[in-house]
C-alpha cells in the first residue's frame, strides 16, 4: 500500500539511520516529513528549568535538522500535547498515515492509544514499529505463552532466539524525504525559554549530545569492549563502561547497532556486555507485561514494608554526606554529572533502603530527577532488584556492605578521592575504615565530623533493623 504522504513522529529515536518508523514510512509512501514534538505533559513532570535532559534533546535535534536540511528536507519541531498536536499536524498536511516506534511506558503506551484511536476514526493509517528493543514485550515467552519473571532463563531463550536478521540495520530512502519548500508551516525550533527551560551546562564536561557523538561512542567503545567483563566494576575506569546508556535512551544510537558489536567480537567483554544488554530488554519487557511496577513493588507483599528510615537520612543521602565515603562519592557524581557508574548504582540504592531504611521509591524518583539517562524501565528495574522487591531481585537478607563494596572495588580510593576531595589527604585504610569506626582524629590535618560527616548510621545495626523490616512485611 502506498500513502502520499506519511509524517515519522520521532520520540526516543532521534536519528534517521537504522530508524524502523522511517524505513517503513520510506518503503510505502511516496513523500515522508519527520517531526518531533517536546511532550508538554512530560516537560511539567520536570523539577528543573535547567534539566540537562531537555538540553541533550535540544542540541540532538537541531544536529538532526541540519542533517536533513543536507538532504533537501527539514525537521518540523512541535511543543504541545502529542494528542493535540498529532492529529492537528495530520490534518494541516491532509498526510495519509503517521509512522512511530514503539514506546514501553504506561503514559506513552496510554498516550499512542489515544492518538491511533483518533486517526483511525479518520480513516489516516497509524502504524507502530519495533525499534527500542531487539524483542518486544511478548516476543520472549515461556512454552505456555506467559512472560518470563526470571532473567536467566529469558535471557536464554532471548538467545536461542535470535537472528542476524533481528540485528541487522533498516535503511531509508532519503529521495522519499519531503522537499524543504514543500512544507507549508513555520517551523521555527522552540526557544528554550518558550519550552520553560534553560539550557544546562552539565553536559559541557560530561556526555556530549547527537548521532555523531552516539558513533564516535560506540567505535571508541568496540576498543574497550574485549575487557568489559574485567574492568565494569571500577568506577574510578573511565573506559571500563560503555558510556552509551545515554544514547541508547534517547536513541541516538540503535540498539541493533550496540548488539551488532557485541555479536562481532566474540570475546568474554563482548559476550557479558550482551548479557547487560538482554538485562534492558528484561526490565523493558518486565514494565509492558506488569504495568504495576511503575508505581510499587513487583512482588506486592512488600508494598507492605514499614520505612523506618528518617527524612534527614534521606537529605543526607541526596547530598553525598552520609559519612560513608563510597555511598558518598557516587552520589555526588550524579550530582555533578547527571550519570553514576552501575556498580555505584547499585551500593548507593543497597545503602538508601538497607542501611537508611529509606522507602525505594524515594530513591527511584531522586535518580528519575537526575540521570541523564534516566528510562523508566532500567531505573525501575534496578532500584526494585536492590531493595529485593522486583522480580529476580537478590533475596532481601543480601545486604551489601559498604565498606567491603569500598575496598574491593576502590581499592585505592582513586574515585573516592576525585568526589570527596575533603578525603585527599587520609590514605586509602583509611578512608575504607572512615565509615566502621569513626576515630575523633585521623592526623592532625583531619577531623571527622568537621571536614567530613560522622557516618549517619552503624551498619551492622542497621542491617539487623532491616532484617526484621522485611521479615515482618513478609510473614
Amino acid at each position: 500500500m502506498s500513502h502520499d504522504l506519511s509524517i515519522v513522529w520521532l520520540r526516543r529515536d532521534l536519528r534517521l539511520e537504522d530508524n524502523s518508523a522511517l524505513s517503513q514510512a520510506c518503503k510505502e509512501s511516496k513523500q515522508v516529513l519527520v517531526i518531533f514534538i517536546f511532550d508538554t505533559n512530560i516537560l511539567r513532570e520536570l523539577k528543573s528549568e535547567s534539566d540537562q535532559r531537555i538540553t541533550f534533546i535540544y542540541d540532538s535535534i537541531i544536529e538532526l535538522n541540519l542533517q536533513l536540511k543536507k538532504l533537501g528536507s527539514q525537521l518540523i519541531v512541535l511543543n504541545g500535547d502529542p494528542v493535540v498536536e498529532v492529529p492537528k499536524i495530520v490534518k494541516i498536511l491532509k498526510a495519509n498515515s503517521l509512522y512511530f516506534n514503539e514506546d514501553y511506558e504506561p503514559y506513552a503506551k496510554n498516550r499512542d492509544k489515544k492518538i491511533k484511536e483518533t486517526l483511525e476514526k479518520n480513516n489516516i493509517n497509524c502504524v507502530k514499529l519495533k525499534d527500542h528493543v531487539i524483542f518486544s514485550g511478548d516476543e520472549v515467552c515461556k512454552s505456555d505463552g506467559s512472560p518470563y519473571k526470571v532473567f536467566t532463563p529469558y535471557k536464554n531463550a532471548w538467545l536461542k532466539k535470535i537472528q542476524a536478521a533481528d540485528y541487522s540495520l533498516k535503511v531509508f530512502d532519503k529521495k522519499k524525504l519531503i522537499p524543504n519548500q514543500n512544507i507549508f508551516l513555520n517551523s521555527t525550533l522552540p526557544t528554550f525559554k518558550q519550552l520553560g527551560f534553560e539550557k544546562s551546562n552539565i553536559l559541557l564536561n560530561s556526555f556530549k549530545p547527537g548521532r555523531k557523538s552516539a558513533l564516535a561512542s560506540l567505535k571508541k567503545w568496540s576498543n574497550s569492549l574485549h575487557e568489559y567483563h574485567m574492568n565494569r566494576d571500577f568506577p574510578n575506569l573511565d573506559e571500563g563502561t560503555s558510556a552509551l546508556s545515554v544514547h541508547l535512551r534517547f536513541g541516538t544510537i540503535s540498539i541493533r547497532e550496540c548488539v551488532q558489536l557485541a555479536m562481532s567480537q566474540q570475546t568474554q567483554g563482548a559476550i557479558v556486555w550482551l548479557s547487560e544488554l538482554i538485562w534492558r530488554e528484561f526490565y523493558q519487557m518486565i514494565l509492558d507485561q506488569f504495568p504495576h511496577v511503575a508505581s510499587g513493588s513487583f512482588k506486592k507483599e512488600y508494598d507492605k514494608i514499614n520505612w523506618l528510615g528518617r527524612e534527614t537520612h534521606f537529605k543526607a543521602w541526596c547530598e553525598g554526606r552520609t559519612g560513608f565515603p563510597i555511598v558518598d562519592a557516587g552520589i555526588r557524581q550524579l550530582n555533578q554529572t547527571g550519570w553514576m557508574h552501575n556498580r555505584l548504582r547499585m551500593i548507593t540504592a543497597s545503602f538508601l533502603v538497607k542501611d537508611l531504611l529509606v522507602d525505594w521509591k524515594k530513591g527511584e524518583a531522586y535518580f528519575a530527577e537526575k540521570l541523564l539517562d534516566f528510562d523508566l524501565a532500567a531505573n525501575n528495574g534496578g532500584w526494585q532488584w536492590s531493595a529485593s522487591t522486583g522480580c529476580d531481585a537478590q533475596p532481601y537478607f543480601r545486604i551489601f556492605n559498604p565498606v567491603l563494596q569500598s575496598q574491593k572495588f576502590d581499592p585505592e580510593c582513586h574515585f573516592i578521592k576525585k568526589w570527596v576531595p575533603e578525603l585527599k589527604s587520609l590514605t586509602a585504610k583509611e578512608i575504607h575504615l572512615l565509615s566502621l569506626k569513626a576515630p575523633d582524629r585521623i592526623d592532625v590535618e583531619f577531623k571527622i565530623g568537621k571536614d567530613y560527616p560522622k557516618p549517619i548510621v552503624l551498619h551492622s545495626k542497621q542491617k539487623a533493623l532491616a532484617l526484621r523490616m522485611y521479615r515482618d512485611a513478609v510473614k
